[in-house]
């Protein structure tokens, strides 16, 4: 026992020749008992800090009229389903934070998210480079300034985009210096779960040998599907109590392409925070990022059932709270280690383009919304082809982020639309237990397929504005981010 003043012993059938031994031996000890307590100090000192987290929600509903994406046909919002947000969660640890941002909207641009950067790190403290932004792809949101051809033919010129956009980097660090202010002392657990009946490779071999896209329902041509989809359910969950929750990041891959119409929505990512804050409380934040999805949908070709509009986005959404719910009894303790951050530009080729192609592509866009409509893929290869020359043969130059927390937890992000089997391969070398994968992230590209998908043709090849193996090389590039990061916690760690 202890008293104020300093070990005390408690004697049972001890005599007092044992107790004057013992005393000697204490006093004898004294001096090495003071300096093993000094030793010790600077141990304790050096123990990793208690993990913080933070979360907010900011809106960033445009105004109606604005110019909708998502489609090669013009559409201008009407009003609004559900509002769309900027969702930031904020994370520290030690002396070191980094941000995580989901946006519901089509994509980001790397000009937006330099700018927000920016802003932040002005705002924050909070590096750039600590900062990882990402779009849901939902397509009942706004047209961006600064993305594409097609987009400017569908209104990304106009002041009201111009405007909206160029107000979005404050909006963005206004969540994140919101979650930051909201940092507190906290645990982080995570968990894999599965669900395989949402989500399908939209790309099928036919029995002509063609590899089709979006065939449609019950078409007796389709012999299988044309590729994988990524079943896993990734689960990051931060509470500061057991009922204190700050967020749920989840992390899965499928479009945002259900609802359609004229109002604003986020798609099946508002029912997805819906449902979860409405079991966890409406002050937990829902943190959803879009994981390798660029050749998956949600459209079962073999039920016959509409699956379109608002009911179906609920529906979807309901199927996926329902994944996580049950996530959430899977979920481990996070080990912690050191919070650590690492970037990649990557160069990737051009797609060729041959004589005439540019003539033919400015014909086919000339008669974009007039009464001789070019079809589907000719339109879709022919702006793929104006922003292709506008570069004047130079490569892209996009970012490639991997942000780890110990050796357990790392988050990857992509600039693009990703084929899942890029995101496959990704999850497979990484040395993390629990990889977490964001597309359209720190601006994008577009459709970024796999290599054998460009021999296999069809929408997302005939769309990407980059040469194949640009995908594998993203892959590759994260792969070794992933291990580098993981090589240095474990060594941290170990120490």
């Amino acid at each position: 026992m202890w008293s104020e003043h300093g070990p005390t012993i408690k004697l049972t059938n001890m005599s007092q020749d044992c107790f004057r031994c013992l005393n000697r031996r204490f006093l004898l000890l004294g001096t090495s008992v003071v300096l093993l307590v000094f030793c010790a100090a600077p141990l304790a000192a050096a123990a990793p800090d208690a993990l913080k987290a933070g979360a907010s929600a900011v809106k960033i509903t445009p105004p109606v009229g604005i110019n909708m994406a998502g489609y090669y046909f013009d559409r201008a919002a009407e009003g609004t389903h559900d509002d769309l947000y900027s969702k930031a969660l904020v994370i520290e640890n030690g002396d070191v934070r980094a941000a995580f941002v989901t946006l519901d909207l089509i994509s980001t641009t790397r000009a937006m998210v330099e700018a927000a950067r920016t802003e932040i790190e002005r705002a924050t403290g909070i590096p750039a480079s600590h900062v990882m932004i990402s779009a849901t792809h939902a397509h009942t949101g706004p047209v961006l300034a600064g993305r594409t051809a097609r987009e400017t033919a569908q209104g990304a010129a106009k002041d009201l985009t111009q405007r909206y956009t160029g107000d979005l980097p404050k909006l963005i660090a206004e969540s994140v210096r919101s979650a930051a202010g909201r940092m507190a002392s906290a645990r982080a657990l995570a968990a894999i779960g599965r669900e395989e009946g949402l989500s399908f490779n939209r790309r099928f071999f036919m029995r002509d040998g063609a590899v089709g896209w979006n065939p449609g329902k019950l078409n007796t041509n389709i012999v299988k599907p044309a590729g994988p989809i990524d079943p896993d359910v990734g689960v990051v969950y931060f509470d500061s109590g057991l009922t204190n929750p700050v967020a749920t990041y989840v992390n899965f891959a499928m479009h945002p392409d259900t609802v359609g119409g004229l109002r604003f929505s986020a798609d099946y990512p508002y029912t997805l925070a819906r449902l979860l804050g409405e079991y966890k409380g409406p002050e937990m934040v829902t943190v959803f990022a879009n994981g390798t999805c660029g050749n998956i949908n949600h459209v079962d070709v073999k039920w016959a059932a509409r699956q379109s509009g608002h009911a179906e986005a609920a529906r979807i959404g309901t199927v996926l709270a329902a994944a996580v719910l049950q996530t959430y009894k899977q979920l481990q303790p996070v080990k912690l280690g050191p919070l650590r951050s690492r970037s990649e530009m990557v160069k990737l080729a051009l797609p060729e383009i041959k004589r005439g192609d540019v003539e033919r592509a400015r014909a086919i866009a000339v008669r974009y919304g007039t009464k001789d409509e070019p079809t589907f893929l000719e339109k879709v290869e022919a702006f793929k082809v104006l922003d292709v020359a506008a570069r004047e043969g130079k490569p892209h130059e996009v970012e490639v982020q991997v942000i780890a927390l110990g050796p357990d937890l790392a988050w990857v992000s992509l600039p693009g639309e990703i084929f899942v089997e890029l995101g496959l391969a990704i999850k497979k070398a990484s040395p993390f237990r629990y990889t977490m994968i964001a597309e359209l992230a720190n601006g994008s590209i577009g459709y970024i397929p796999d290599h054998k998908a460009y021999a296999e043709g069809n929408y997302e090849p005939i769309s990407a504005r980059c040469a194949a193996g640009s995908g594998e090389r993203l892959a590759e590039t994260a792969v070794t981010l992933l291990k580098e990061l993981h090589a240095a916690n474990i060594g941290s760690t170990a120490r």
